[in-house]
């Protein structure tokens, strides 16, 4: 293994089954520390691609590599140099908060000593010492998320692997779970993120590649992302009155792409913003219409992710 390999990279990755292609000849690098996210519609292929990284799916063809090892080629070996965080609960029911830690550890090859301070530790860095001796069914959704992060992280694994860690969890578990995953980042930790929530990917990852049909389809920062497809910004008006009539003059409006009418509010999607709201707030007030709010959002992440997937219902 070459000391310079980076932590994820694919080639030409491809997995079928049947007449479905999940993945379709994905290349994809990951830098050494870096926090980076993989976004994309239900049925895009990130569940596989990340099966094919932690060796629980064979490649049909292309390399997966972690570290630069092939997953194909030497599983034992990689599954040592990772941690995996599932959208499903996989901590031991019948053990407590501290054993799930410790036999995790025991299990990866780490000397008893080492496993008993490695589990104080984490109990200590994930706020879980005072639930050490608990039971896992005695634990909330919030704290069971964080026991299965810390226990990913026991054999100090290269890279961690996190499919949707926040998913059904209340906001003020989220961002608590952010602050832990930015304090592991700081840290140095290579990490891959999927999620649905696209405020998460903004706030955690460097870069983020934006997937659909087994293929990437951008790969970038979020800033670029937004600068490059991004391009719509979306201005509202709330008005008194007759709201009908503001709609019809916002169709006016220079590089307006689509207004939409609801209620006492008028949206106008525009590609260059500058001047659209005054001139919308003065076309308010030639028609008499008290303006009671305006406001003006840039284009954000998931304008990317709607422009780059399409809008249509996916199961």
């Amino acid at each position: 293994m070459a000391e310079d390999a980076p932590p994820i990279r694919t080639e030409e990755l491809r997995k079928v089954y049947g007449d479905l292609v999940a993945v379709d000849g994905l290349d994809l690098e990951v830098r050494r520390g870096e926090f980076f996210g993989l976004l994309g519609p239900n049925g895009a292929g990130k569940s596989t691609t990340i099966g094919m990284l932690t060796t629980t799916v064979v490649p049909t063809h292309g390399r997966a590599l972690i570290s630069g090892r092939d997953v194909r080629r030497n599983p034992a070996a990689v599954k040592r140099q990772i941690g995996v965080v599932s959208q499903a609960n996989t901590l031991d029911r019948a053990l407590t908060v501290w054993e799930n830690l410790y036999y995790h550890g025991r299990f990866f090859g780490v000397p008893r000593a080492q496993a008993r301070a490695r589990a104080d530790e984490l109990l200590e860095q994930f706020a879980l010492t005072d639930r050490a001796g608990s039971m896992v069914f005695q634990l909330s959704g919030g704290l069971a998320q964080r026991l299965m992060i810390a226990r990913a992280l026991v054999h100090r694994p290269q890279v961690l692997f996190l499919d949707e860690p926040t998913s059904g969890i209340d906001p003020q578990t989220r961002i608590n779970l952010w602050r832990i995953l930015e304090d592991l980042h700081r840290a140095g930790q290579t990490t891959l993120l999927t999620t649905h929530y696209m405020e998460e990917a903004d706030v955690l990852c460097e870069r983020i590649a934006i997937i659909d049909h087994g293929k990437a389809l951008a790969v970038d920062t979020p800033a670029a992302l937004k600068r490059e497809h991004g391009d719509e910004t979306l201005i509202t008006v709330t008005v008194e009155g007759d709201v009908a009539r503001l709609a019809e003059r916002a169709e006016r409006v220079d590089g307006a792409r689509s207004v939409e009418q609801d209620g006492q509010v008028v949206r106008v999607h525009v590609r260059r913003s500058e001047g659209v709201l005054s001139q919308l707030i003065a076309f308010a007030g030639e028609l008499g219409l008290p303006v009671r709010d305006a406001t003006s959002l840039p284009p954000s992440l998931e304008t990317v992710f709607l422009n780059l997937t399409g809008r249509e219902y996916r199961e």
